[in-house]
Formats: C-alpha cells, sequence, structure tokens
C-alpha cells in the first residue's frame, strides 16, 4: 500500500463501528436483516483494503480497491434505509455516515491517483 496506512486504520476503525451498530440494532432494536447487509458490506471495506496492500500488481490494488468503494456505497445505503426506516436516530445515523463519506472520498482519492500512476 502506498499511503501511510490511513485508510487501513480509519476502514478498521469503521468496521469496529459496524460491528457495534450491529450489536445494537440487533438486540436493542431487533432489526436483523438491513443491518446483517450493513455488517457485511461495513466490514468488507475493511477487509478488502488490507488484502490490497498485498496486491500482485498495481491493477489488482486498484481492483480490490475499487469493489472496497463498491462496498463503502452499499454500507451507506443501508445506512440510510435504517435511518429513513427510524431503526437509527438521525444523530446516530450522521456520526457513522460522516466515517462512510470519508472512507468513500479516500478510496476515490487513492484510485484515482494510482490509476494515474499506472499509466
Amino acid at each position: 500500500m502506498k499511503q501511510d496506512n490511513t485508510i487501513k486504520r480509519k476502514s478498521y476503525a469503521f468496521a469496529l463501528r459496524m460491528i457495534k451498530a450491529y450489536k445494537f440494532l440487533t438486540s436493542e432494536q431487533k432489526e436483523f436483516i438491513i443491518s446483517k447487509q450493513m455488517l457485511r458490506s461495513g466490514t468488507a471495506i475493511g477487509a478488502l483494503v488490507w488484502e490490497a496492500e498485498y496486491a500482485q500488481s498495481t491493477p489488482d490494488f486498484i481492483h480490490k480497491l475499487s469493489i472496497a468503494l463498491k462496498e463503502a456505497n452499499e454500507t451507506e445505503y443501508w445506512m440510510t434505509l435504517l435511518k429513513d426506516s427510524e431503526y437509527i436516530s438521525e444523530a446516530s445515523f450522521h456520526s457513522i455516515h460522516k466515517d462512510c463519506v470519508e472512507l468513500i472520498k479516500l478510496l476515490a482519492s487513492i484510485i484515482n491517483t494510482s490509476k494515474k500512476m499506472n499509466c
């Protein structure tokens, strides 16, 4: 991985937040379906970022981070759905949504930079 591992640290911290949110949603709100989808996509981001660290090539690195970006976008969808269906509060949503948007921006930036450097 060519950056200072900021994305690695932030995606891991985000995965931990997803796990805590999932625990809350299943135990307190009794919501199991959408929260499971959010958990899967939200934790996949970090797994793909960590996998990209040892990519076989620059195209492989870009591919793995592109999938992580898609997972982050999907996570944003599930979070928004949970907010709009009133399973999570506006305040909770905005707190975690901010982190998700930050990951999306970081991933997009790393992907675009890597593509420019690979040309």
